[in-house]
């Protein structure tokens, strides 16, 4: 029987209540548990506020691929030709919400600045340290804790069927290994003899070794209740409506269930954050990056490795005997509304690519939104304005690879250690 979480209890403490705190996280998702349970590993004494629930968000229904493979930032060159071709088509994978939204506007231009060779290299090396570094702590962080969330590091297989398709993947694939990660090129036959689920017309593919899945809720979930046993205060059905600072420190984190006075701030609230410091006059750009999965029975041959369909920009895990696929790139702001067209392209895309398979029900749909930044790179860092804080989200699609690293760089930042990954890179001064 696969693992289940615990009905929600949600614990409020009285509106009129203002508590002392170490540390304040805000946000429960895979980035606010892991920078959390890193944080108590220090010796710190946490608490943790969640609006909704632990794993209530991108965190419960994303890919679950652990990807350093995925390393590339989403600004590269010729980004923009390809956008504009997809942009308001509602069934490609990059769409556009056509609005009038100035911070939209604003984004969009910033973007269009960080699609150079130049540029994608920088973030190429620095989200290369980030993704390897955390797939390492995947593995440390799972037999530590006994978390039974179905990990398996049997690498991932980028899926091309047709031929430009490919010859652009074992580019790519030829950048991440001028960076240092292992990737080798597989034909058809090879493809197919790896891996039966593919249909036999597909045209080739590259391997990444180092790519690993994993259940993603299961794995949120049991971290969330392991940093319980350990100490961690978890507020959940709490929101987080704002700040008082004395002239530059944050001095009071006001919720809906009351005040609390900390001695710092880790601001983990994905395409959320933003809005939660404006009225500390910070920028910070972030865009919510509608994404879509659909999970259903799978009674075809079973996938023994993450997949991406590279064409179609979909991701493939294996879960028991369901398969979750999921995809898109949909800019529409902090909106959850689920577009039947879209889901229907992710799963016609999969189509492509997989046979065996008569499940591809639609029936357990499921969307979220990531936070992506426009040079996609995630923020991680101290704000020198507000020197008790310390911001990190803007992880785009790889949010779930990133979760370990993000929480450990989290702590030693809080405990005033240097970061074991040191770049000014993920600093949120670069957009001040």
């Amino acid at each position: 029987m696969p693992w289940k979480h615990p009905a929600d209890v949600r614990v409020a403490i009285p509106s009129t209540m203002s508590e002392k705190a170490d540390v304040i996280v805000i946000g429960g998702g895979v980035i606010g548990v892991c920078a959390a349970y890193y944080l108590q590993k220090t010796g710190r004494q946490v608490t943790l506020l969640e609006r909704s629930s632990i794993c209530s968000g991108s965190s419960q229904g994303n890919s679950g691929l652990i990807v350093p493979s995925h390393s590339i930032p989403l600004p590269t060159p010729g980004t923009v030709s390809q956008a504009l071709k997809w942009i308001l088509n509602p069934r490609s994978p990059f769409y556009v919400k056509p609005r009038f939204d100035p911070t939209l506007i604003s984004w969009l231009w910033q973007f269009r600045k960080n699609c150079t060779p130049e540029r994608m290299r920088l973030g190429v090396r620095t989200l290369l340290k980030l993704t390897r570094a955390s797939r390492d702590l995947y593995e440390e962080l799972i037999n530590e804790e006994k978390i039974d969330c179905n990990y398996q590091t049997t690498g991932l297989l980028m899926l091309y069927n047709t031929k430009q398709g490919y010859r652009e993947g074992i580019e790519e694939g030829h950048l991440m290994n001028e960076h240092g990660l292992p990737m080798e090129e597989k034909n058809a036959a090879e493809l197919i003899a790896m891996e039966p689920c593919i249909r036999s017309d597909i045209v080739g593919g590259v391997y990444y070794p180092e790519d690993a899945y994993l259940n993603p809720s299961n794995f949120v979930y049991q971290l969330g209740d392991r940093i319980r046993e350990k100490g961690v205060t978890v507020r959940e059905g709490v929101e987080v409506i704002g700040f008082d600072t004395n002239r530059s420190h944050i001095n009071t984190v006001v919720t809906t269930a009351g005040k609390y006075q900390p001695n710092h701030v880790v601001l983990a609230a994905g395409s959320w954050s933003p809005s939660l410091v404006k009225n500390l006059r910070l920028n910070l750009p972030i865009q919510p990056a509608k994404g879509y999965s659909v999970t259903f029975d799978w009674d075809g041959p079973t996938p023994k490795y993450g997949l991406i369909l590279g064409e179609a920009k979909v991701g493939v895990n294996p879960m028991g005997p369901k398969l979750r696929i999921a995809g898109t790139l949909e800019l529409a702001g902090l909106d959850l509304t689920i577009n039947s067209r879209r889901v229907n392209a992710v799963v016609q895309g999969a189509r492509r690519y997989l046979n065996g398979g008569t499940g591809f029900s639609t029936d357990n749909t499921w969307a979220g939104l990531r936070p992506t930044t426009p040079d996609g790179v995630p923020i991680i860092g101290r704000v020198p304005a507000h020197p008790n804080l310390v911001i990190a989200t803007g992880h785009a699609t790889i949010g779930m690879t990133l979760g370990p690293i993000t929480g450990k760089l989290v702590s030693e930042i809080v405990s005033g250690h240097q970061p074991s990954i040191n770049t000014p890179r993920i600093s949120p001064t670069r957009f001040q």
